[in-house]
């Protein structure tokens, strides 16, 4: 969190490398977490929240392929209904309409 919170600051500032660097820092580390509780189905929802939020930066980095995979390991695990609702719509307004628009 410290990572994004520095990333908000930075984009006030219009320092837009730094955004850049700190949202693919916190990515790296957010992404990390969630590799750590991938397999453990159990933890819910401690184990879809990391995803969600994993994803949630992976789309600020624009790494729209790492946030679908990211949001896809979530879905397949047993996530409360909020949370799956949530990354589906990640999924439909965030990833897919991204992907129209850059004609991928």
């Amino acid at each position: 969190m410290e990572l994004v919170d520095q990333a908000v600051l930075a984009r006030q500032r219009g320092d837009a490398k730094a955004v850049n660097a700190l949202s693919r820092a916190a990515f790296t580390k957010e992404r990390a977490a969630a590799d750590l509780v991938a397999n453990q189905f159990d933890l819910e929802p401690t184990r879809s929240v990391l995803h969600r939020s994993a994803a949630v930066l992976a789309i600020r980095c624009n790494q729209f392929r790492d946030a679908e995979r990211l949001i896809g390991r979530a879905l397949a695990g047993n996530p409360p209904d909020d949370i799956a609702d949530e990354l589906r719509d990640l999924l439909l307004e965030e990833i897919y309409s991204q992907r129209q628009a850059i004609g991928h």
